[in-house]
């Protein structure tokens, strides 16, 4: 209890500082030893209960529910739902046929790569490509079908899944008409499930297609990228090949050692591993400044723009917003080739004496200081982000109960009492969802660094090549480079594997344990 009145009587800025310290200390062990293990738990119990259900299904089932374990349809056959039957019957006969005769696909290099069950096979990534027919001794091979072997297993996968889902809905449909024939009612006809799917059960009509597409276009990339993250899949390898074997292979484990050990039998183990830890510590950094920045300045903004008697609000307001309304690269664009080393920022700064020569605001050469080009970023970021920020405050801050403020002034409270009392804990209970989002996007803000400083300034390796990571670059924007411009997929798959858990940790952790989650409803 006297912890918490010493809570209390902190201001907020002491508050957001034992956040963070809960956060590290209490929030994340507390993630991985209570709240993980629960999941897990809840996982177990539901697989349970599901076999559970499946085992008394097939026992309390008529003999048309028994006959659709095995072949799909039969239990809707049975009870003379024959459209219904026929469509699970030719969904069976459409995947049999095709995990037996394996249709195949062309690769770009030519090779025919099999579907169905030889996809899952070559899963292992083994052999060779001896039937490319264009190869001839002395030229290379550019584009691997290794890859197009380790998409078709996963498409297969995927495949088998989604069969397995309509297997079950097959059996749960027969079992629904077997209850619905002892309760003495006639099992749905087709037409009457499809009447049904716009009205009850409308929400499956639409959310299917949306699933569907988060299923092709975002987790089955997101497990592709996975995947390559265990494999030898990068340009100096696939290089080192001598056509016609030009698959890549599993390699474990191999790609997340090199970015912590820096093998020193390997220079790209080497500058990986130098060079991540870093790069991980800029982008938390960049990531609380960013965010902070923006934030309060955002806040402060709008309590300057909402001040009783300020003349020409609107005009101000619309000033402001113009950075928004102008598109965000456009003016990433323009204060980069302002402040470039012939813009006319340094020309202005030479011209009048305070200079000799033009600064590296954003780290264009090697020689630049990274630290004035981290500054730079993040200054010209909060004239990015402080507008957003300053646009939803101003709402939050005309709905904040009047009577606070009058209960303060009759306490004899002063105005900054009551900013850091009542005003700032009402924006940052409101805010939280916002914050947390704000935060974890800024780990992954690619334009504000790409376009400004382009991750400069480089340090080059010793032969003179580029491919470490820049001082100002972030994981995302390092990732870009290590995929795009060095063809380093697997070790790319890598740090955006690290990327995603540090950002799914943080959003998880955080807002599950914020105020606004646990007490959505009420403000003290």
């Amino acid at each position: 209890m006297a912890e918490t009145k010493t809570y209390k009587k902190e201001n907020v800025f002491k508050r957001i500082g034992r956040a963070f310290v809960n956060f590290f200390t209490k929030s994340i062990p507390h993630f991985f030893t209570k709240t993980l293990p629960g999941a897990f738990v809840k996982l177990g119990k539901g697989i349970a209960k599901f076999f559970v259900n499946f085992g008394r299904r097939f026992m309390e089932g008529s003999i048309g529910t028994k006959i659709s374990h095995f072949i799909m349809g039969a239990g809707s056959l049975f009870h003379g739902q024959i459209i219904k039957g026929i469509l699970y019957l030719l969904i069976q006969v459409g995947f049999i046929c095709y995990m037996v005769f394996c249709p195949t696909v062309t690769g770009p290099n030519g090779v025919k790569v099999p579907t169905g069950y030889k996809s899952l096979i070559n899963l292992g990534l083994q052999g060779t490509e001896a039937s490319i027919t264009h190869w001839t001794p002395g030229t290379v091979v550019q584009s691997s079908s290794s890859f197009l072997m380790l998409l078709l297993g996963l498409v297969t996968i995927a495949m088998i899944i989604l069969f397995i889902i309509l297997w079950l809905s097959n059996i749960k449909s027969s079992f629904l008409a077997d209850t619905a024939v002892k309760e003495g009612r006639k099992p749905s006809s087709f037409k009457e499930d499809v009447l049904a799917l716009f009205d009850n059960r409308f929400h499956i009509l639409m959310l299917t297609p949306t699933c569907l597409a988060a299923l092709i276009f975002t987790l089955l990339p997101t497990i592709l990228m996975i995947c390559i993250a265990f494999t030898t899949y990068n340009d100096n390898y696939m290089q080192s090949l001598t056509p016609p074997t030009t698959l890549f292979h599993w390699n474990g484990f191999d790609n997340f050692a090199s970015v912590f050990t820096m093998d020193a039998s390997s220079a790209i183990g080497v500058e990986i591993g130098a060079r991540f830890l870093p790069v991980l510590g800029w982008t938390f950094l960049w990531a609380i400044f960013a965010t902070f920045t923006c934030y309060f300045g955002g806040i402060l903004l709008a309590i300057l723009i909402n001040k009783k008697g300020l003349k020409g609000k609107k005009v101000f307001r619309t000033i402001f917003i113009l950075t928004i309304a102008i598109p965000q690269f456009i003016s990433l664009m323009i204060m980069r080739n302002m402040l470039m080393s012939q813009g006319p920022i340094n020309q202005f700064l030479m011209n009048i004496g305070l200079t000799k020569q033009a600064i590296d605001f954003l780290g264009q050469t090697d020689k630049g200081n990274p630290w004035v080009a981290r500054i730079t970023v993040i200054v010209i970021n909060m004239w990015l982000g402080i507008p957003y920020t300053m646009l939803m405050t101003s709402g939050i801050l005309m709905n904040i109960p009047a009577d606070l403020y009058e209960a303060a002034r009759v306490d004899g409270a002063s105005k900054a009492k009551m900013f850091f009392k009542i005003t700032l804990p009402y924006v940052i209970f409101i805010t939280t969802p916002y914050l947390i989002g704000s935060f974890v996007g800024n780990i992954n803000s690619f334009n504000s660094i790409f376009l400004l400083s382009g991750g400069g300034p480089v340090k080059y390796g010793a032969d003179g090549s580029t491919f470490q990571a820049g001082q100002t670059d972030l994981l995302v924007t390092w990732l870009y480079k290590l995929t795009i411009d060095q063809h380093d997929y697997n070790t790319g798959a890598v740090i955006g594997i690290f990327t995603f858990l540090i950002t799914a940790t943080i959003t998880l952790v955080t807002y599950r344990r914020s105020k606004a989650y646990n007490e959505e409803d009420t403000f003290q």
